[in-house]
């Protein structure tokens, strides 16, 4: 296990609540997210993954809780904030501009200068250096227009254009949503390679197939609780379906977990 700081996961998450008004979206969640490793995040719909994330991308603020970052508090108070550490998140929408060029998308923002003019050439470079070292070569060309790729290949960029900051943390929401199979075999192919690489990676999904995959972790939420976080190799399906409708193993449907629940944190 690639860790920090004599055992400190990457990132520590501790005792984290968030609400909209009434509606208690995070009680007391702790999450750890070991660096060289892939943690899948597991839910069913409102289980509050989304929120999760979006705590530690900085774009919401929690009311209580502690981030940790290699064994130390910070406070992610934007995005700004969560880019300056080294984390970068892949959101399901992309966010990528069809109209522009692969080039363009990932330096979208952060253009590079030389005598304030656009230094085309750094930039065809590293994106070209970064999608190599990502072992991306379906792209036709660096210069193609991001309108015309394949759904794989639009992720394949938008990971490229997270990992190019120094990034330590890469989350992805639902990387293979809605991608056939062939693509969904070159996004999984990927986030390996950023393990790989001793980042730590945050996947979503509804995938179990996807999760067994390629998680070395796997953390469920229920109902805004962490119910249970532990090395892949300690669930089958079965029990992770169990966790995400019940809460726990052998509750019934609809039963509220006690406390909060989780393993190996």
């Amino acid at each position: 296990m690639a860790e920090v700081n004599g055992g400190e996961p990457l990132l520590k998450v501790r005792g984290i609540y968030k609400s909209f008004g009434a509606v208690q979206a995070l009680t007391d969640v702790d999450l750890d997210l070991p660096a060289g490793q892939v943690t899948a995040l597991c839910g069913d719909n409102g289980a509050g993954k989304s929120v999760l994330i979006k705590c530690i991308a900085g774009i919401y603020q929690p009311e209580h809780g502690q981030v940790y970052w290699e064994g130390q508090p910070v406070r992610i108070r934007n995005a700004h904030d969560a880019s300056a550490l080294g984390i970068e998140t892949v959101y399901q929408d992309l966010a990528l501009s069809d109209n522009l060029d692969i080039v363009q998308n990932m330096f979208l923002g952060r253009e590079r200068l030389r005598h304030r003019v656009l230094d085309e050439n750094d930039m065809e470079r590293a994106a070209a250096e970064t999608l190599a070292g990502l072992r991306v070569t379906s792209v036709r060309s660096i210069r193609q227009p991001v309108g015309s790729l394949s759904g794989g290949q639009r992720q394949a960029v938008a990971v490229a254009k997270a990992v190019m900051w120094n990034s330590k943390l890469v989350i992805m929401d639902e990387p293979t949503a809605a991608l056939g199979v062939t693509q969904t075999t070159m996004v999984l192919e990927l986030v390996r390679r950023l393990r790989d690489h001793g980042l730590a990676v945050v996947v979503i999904s509804h995938s179990l197939n996807d999760v067994f995959a390629v998680a070395d972790r796997i953390a469920v939420l229920y109902l805004g609780k962490m119910v249970v976080q532990d090395d892949a190799s300690a669930f089958d399906r079965q029990s992770v379906v169990e966790y995400m409708t019940t809460g726990g193993l052998g509750i019934t449907a609809g039963a509220r977990p006690t406390g909060n629940g989780a393993l190996g944190s």
